[in-house]
């Protein structure tokens, strides 16, 4: 198991490619959590042309925030991160030449987005300064689920005892009003999100993620605005497979491959 004190330079790093290679992070090869294909589905859920400031919470080594300034060139992302380990794997990946299209329209911010409004804002997470928060946070509720005893890995998989309503209220306070915010979530955890969303965000849509066609939906993309009062919608959704186990379809091909966006549009 990789030691969190253990020096960047004495871990095993791999580099990854996303997007076709359009995208390369590097991150540790065992030890933490590890970026995968949901971190590519929340960048592609932001709409084509969108512009403006981007905070990615919990950015881990910068995959999201990454992919979404490689799509959209009139975009600003700020990766917030708590963990030092893999912010400096992020900042260290905006060096890569795989990166340099994007490198200088994003930052990496080490701060807790879980604090306390004053200690958040004097690290810099201010009120009303994004215009677009996306976030993929720790699936698991520590209360209800078991997770990895592995303490360096723990803080990714599980949110602790407050569940998800901290990175909500986070989002809504960097939010300006009007501003969207784009969260990928297990699907049975729908219940989770829309409770501390209540107030603070309207014009949710709900857009499920299926293995197949037919299978239920085991991640879902929730998108909401701040401040709004329009109603939630359920879209059609975004299909892996085209069957269990196969190859993938089209769009996910397109999405994943060629860093195309889900061809959202905003309310």
């Amino acid at each position: 198991m990789t030691n969190p004190e253990t020096p960047q330079s004495q871990q095993q790093i791999t580099r990854d490619k996303f997007l076709g290679g359009k995208v390369m992070v590097e991150q540790p090869a065992k030890g933490r959590h590890r970026a995968g294909l949901d971190a590519v589905y929340l960048a592609a859920s932001l709409p084509d042309g969108t512009t403006g400031t981007l905070y990615d919470l919990g950015t881990g080594v910068g995959t999201a925030a990454f992919c979404a300034a490689h799509r959209l060139p009139q975009i600003k992302a700020v990766g917030v991160e708590l963990d030092p380990v893999t912010a400096a794997l992020a900042r260290k990946g905006l060096s890569l030449r795989e990166n340099v299209g994007f490198a200088d329209r994003v930052s990496i911010l080490e701060a807790n987005l879980t604090a306390k409004g004053s200690i958040r804002h004097q690290s810099g997470l201010g009120s009303s300064i994004a215009d677009h928060v996306i976030m993929n946070p720790p699936y698991y509720d520590s209360a209800r689920f078991r997770v990895t005893p592995h303490s360096d890995r723990a803080p990714a998989h599980a949110l602790d005892e407050r569940g998800i309503e901290p990175w909500i209220k986070t989002a809504k306070d960097l939010l300006k009003d009007g501003g969207t915010l784009s969260i990928i979530f297990r699907a049975d955890g729908l219940q989770d999100l829309l409770g501390p969303m209540q107030r603070r965000f309207g014009a949710i849509d709900i857009i499920p993620i299926r293995p197949t066609a037919n299978a239920p939906a085991t991640r879902i993309i929730v998108r909401a605005v701040a401040a709004s009062k329009a109603p939630l919608q359920i879209l059609p959704g975004f299909t892996l497979h085209e069957e269990a186990g196969g190859a993938f379809t089209p769009q996910a091909t397109t999405v994943m491959r060629d860093g195309m966006g889900l061809g959202l549009s905003n309310r």
